[in-house]
């Protein structure tokens, strides 16, 4: 703190501020004071700056004014939300003493912290995306990542073998905040990340870990979550656990076990290929026009949140993606009548964890209560179901109908936001309650009474009973009536035209009606909380229940989508191939205008590669990518859009599409090019489904034809890898008469005059020419540059062409100015006497094929 030095010499207030402030220098301090939350000297700078909320001073403490901020303690939520959003924490400081009873400053603690990654309130989150709290921790060249989402208490360990699948980690789980040593080499992983925290090393402690983890699951060790070896992932596991208990200050019984992720498990994808299949986010960063834009229409939040954690980790487990087909299969005439009731159940996984965690408020109650009363008509729905995976889906929501009663009985109808002010207890819960509430509310019936009896004795017409909460009840009489007030009338307050008196009975009822108020409210917080202590205990059942039911809601979903845009089931083989008909890309195909063109791939052990040519634009790329997204959607155990589709294994899927530069970290398009493919060389084997478009762009024609080759031959030859090797450099086109296992197939085009059309429709074979110029003129380059290039082209193709080329001088190249047919132009720069007999008779062959 700039501006402290001594605390002594501070008032009383602001030595309690400091104390705390100082357990917390690095975030913001809110710290309450009546009904508002105030920052002071650095914290309110910075929180003026961040909320653009007014700067003010506060009185003077050790001889300086104070620079002082503060937010309305009644909309703290919006303030919190935006400055978690710019990664900031806040330590939240309330007033636990009674003011009444305090000698000095009321005593203040620090009841939470809310960080991005450990927040859990509704109005700070996003409710259709994970909100993940991450920890990383290195030992040379391998990793140790563990997150946690507090929403839901998923607690998920992985151990990345190198920074290329570290890299893949962070951008596939996303995370809001990240917790990393204070020695932390691969700094250039998480550099440009929001929410990062340094923490210090004995945090990662491993000993230290294991007895966290052993305490919050109460076992005796980690063998039973298969986790025991994975030191370098306990390390961060460890640490993550720490920070939460520290930040959340209360125990969390809803975080119960934790799981590994291996890399067997799921089809893997790198950083670049999860960029470039666009799955949640486009390229330019924004939600639209991506694969869960097209496939998510889920109607819980919950629901949405686990359908992206299935279109990121892809699984090669046969049964599950079984279970899952079947479902949708059954699902397709029962989503219609699922989908309204399933909307009803909310977002149950985030009202379980608030539950948990004791912050959940009233209306949480009353949705929690909702979501029950669904539940019956749910397992109507699914009882003549003869799959084998809803069943145990059905039996795993279960009813609560206890739980459900209870709630009808205890939480009023609409209930408050908050229960602070009472009002939440239903009526006949609790009879206590009812007698205490009924002396409160009886107030008025008494006072009216009370009031015409007064006004009536005493014939003082202008007589009326009030209340403030300074002076309490008291009656009333205007200044020109105040002499007939009889002596018992003690005056409370003077006011410009009236007088304000109490007697002993009133006083009497007021001392009564204030206590019965605040009994009843102590009596109703009481209550609200044993609601919890009443239904914690079911807090296991009610996770699976939550967790069964967003299941229901992807795979009621992904049938619905099935069915409305007619995608098919596809059939997983152990044989490695992918054979579709009539493949279609998910996205393109619902943003055109005109009919999708649907087009097949056949690869198998004996037809490995694909050479794709064809023009720019002619859906080289939208072909790829759709192949791609065809198989991690059948890898999701959704159904695919094709005609039919038989996919074998897969472990990975790499693209390598396109490039941007990276300048910011000095790295050149053809270096990042470079980058993605060694990375592809390094990790593909048989079973990986690569896409290449384009390699060697970036460099000189006979450098980037080289690479490519050399690319193309290693993975058909050493590694066998299915791919797609989309080119413009034609010469790729005889690789197939080299080697074995690789195709040609190209995009059509057909020319018209000076216009192109593009058939989208994939053949056999290589393309028969380029259509750059054609492309070129119909993006508006200039005529003159048009026709400059094709006379420049001929020129080119004649040089590379044969010997008798080279003795045809530029200058007379240059005479070739009129638009004419490439025969005519070439008849005028021949110079005939120059030539053999030989030569002539080339040059007819020419000018015949020219013609």
């Amino acid at each position: 703190m700039s501006n402290v030095v001594n605390i002594e010499v501070h008032t009383p207030m602001m030595q309690q501020y400091l104390k705390l402030k100082a357990e917390h220098p690095d975030i913001l301090l809110f710290y309450r004071m009546g009904d508002f939350y105030e920052l002071f000297y650095d914290d309110a700078k910075r929180a003026s700056q961040l909320l653009e909320i007014s700067l003010t001073k506060r009185g003077a403490s050790a001889g300086q004014p104070i620079p002082m901020a503060g937010v309305p303690h009644h909309a703290v939520e919006n303030y919190l939300a935006r400055l978690v959003q710019l990664g900031e924490s806040v330590a939240i400081c309330e007033q636990i003493g009674d003011p009444a009873l305090s000698k000095g400053p009321v005593e203040r603690k620090v009841v939470r912290i809310v960080t991005p990654g450990t927040i859990s309130d509704e109005a700070l989150l996003q409710e259709r995306q994970d909100n993940l709290l991450a920890a990383i921790w290195q030992s040379g060249q391998r990793f140790g990542y563990a997150t946690l989402d507090i929403g839901s208490g998923r607690f998920r360990l992985t151990e990345p073998a190198d920074e290329e699948s570290m890299a893949a980690e962070l951008q596939r789980t996303n995370p809001a905040e990240i917790l990393y040593p204070e020695e932390f080499s691969s700094k250039q992983l998480i550099e440009d990340r929001r929410g990062m925290r340094r923490r210090p090393l004995w945090e990662f402690e491993i000993d230290t870990a294991r007895q966290q983890l052993n305490l919050q699951f109460g076992t005796r060790d980690l063998t039973g979550f298969g986790v025991e070896n994975a030191t370098l992932a306990l390390r961060a596991a460890g640490c993550l656990l720490q920070y939460v208990k520290d930040t959340q200050r209360t125990s969390l019984p809803h975080i119960r076990s934790l799981t590994m992720d291996r890399l067997s498990d799921s089809v893997i994808m790198d950083a670049a290929t999860r960029r470039n299949l666009e799955i949640s986010l486009n390229l330019s960063g924004s939600g639209e026009n991506t694969l869960a834009a097209v496939i998510d229409r889920t109607v819980t939040p919950m629901g949405s949140r686990m359908l992206k954690r299935w279109l990121h980790q892809p699984v090669r487990d046969i049964t599950t993606l079984n279970n899952r087909q079947q479902s949708i299969g059954e699902l397709q005439n029962l989503s219609a009548e699922l989908q309204p009731v399933l909307r009803q159940i909310g977002d149950l996984e985030r009202i379980i964890a608030r539950l948990a965690l004791r912050s959940a408020r009233p209306r949480d109650l009353a949705r929690m209560r909702h979501a029950f009363q669904q539940l019956p008509q749910l397992n109507q729905l699914l009882a003549s179901s003869q799959v084998a995976h809803l069943q145990k889906l059905q039996h795993q929501i279960g009813e609560f109908t206890e739980l459900c009663a209870l709630l009808e009985r205890a939480v009023v109808e609409a209930p408050p936001v908050l229960v602070r002010d009472g009002g939440v207890i239903a009526q006949g819960y609790n009879a206590e309650l009812d007698d205490w509430r009924a002396l409160a509310d009886g107030a008025t019936d008494y006072l009216d009474k009370l009031e015409i009896r007064e006004r009536e004795k005493l014939s003082i017409d202008t007589l009326k009973v009030g209340y403030n909460a300074i002076h309490g009840y008291y009656l009333q009489v205007s200044r020109g009536q105040s002499h007939l007030v009889p002596i018992h009338y003690v005056r409370r307050q003077t006011l410009k035209n009236a007088e304000r008196y109490i007697i002993p009975e009133l006083k009497e009822y007021e001392d009564k009606v204030l206590t019965s108020k605040s009994k009843a409210l102590a009596l109703e917080k009481r209550l609200y909380d044993q609601l919890f202590d009443l239904l914690l205990p079911h807090l296991e059942a009610l996770q699976h229940s939550a967790a069964a039911l967003a299941e229901l809601d992807v795979l009621s979903n992904l049938a619905e989508r099935a069915w409305t845009l007619n995608y098919v089931r596809p059939t997983l083989v152990d044989k490695p191939g992918i054979q579709i008909t009539d493949g279609r890309h998910p996205v393109v195909e619902q943003v055109l205008k005109e009919p999708f063109i649907a087009n097949p791939v056949q690869l198998s052990p004996q037809r490995r590669m694909l050479i794709i040519t064809g023009p720019n634009m002619g859906g080289k790329s939208t072909y790829m990518r759709q192949t791609a997204l065809i198989v991690l959607m059948a890898y999701v155990g959704s159904y695919v859009p094709a005609a039919a589709a038989t996919i074998g294994p897969v472990d990975r899927i790499f693209t390598r599409i396109g490039a941007a530069d990276d300048l910011a970290s000095g790295r050149s398009t053809f270096m990042v090019e470079m980058t993605e493919t060694a990375n592809i060389l390094h990790n593909a084997s048989e079973f990986s489904l690569v896409l290449m478009d384009e390699i060697g762009r970036g460099t000189s024609t006979y450098d980037g034809l080289a690479l490519a080759w050399s690319c193309a031959e290693n993975l058909t030859n050493s590694i066998k890898a299915m791919t797609l090797f989309a080119t413009h450099y034609f010469e790729l086109t005889t690789l197939s008469e080299n080697l074995s296992g690789v195709a040609n197939i190209h995009l059509d085009a057909v020319e018209h005059g000076d216009t192109i059309a593009f058939m989208h429709s994939v053949q056999d074979g290589a393309a028969s020419k380029s259509y750059g110029l054609a492309v070129a003129a119909l993006a508006g380059v200039p005529k003159e540059v048009i026709k400059r290039a094709r006379q420049k082209l001929r020129e080119l193709e004649t040089l590379s062409g044969s010997g008798v080329a080279t003795s045809i001088e530029g200058a007379q190249m240059q005479l070739m100015i009129e638009d004419t047919s490439p025969a005519l132009e070439a008849l005028q720069s021949l110079d005939a006497d120059s030539l053999s007999p030989r030569q002539a008779l080339e040059w007819i062959y020419r000018l015949k094929s020219l013609v």
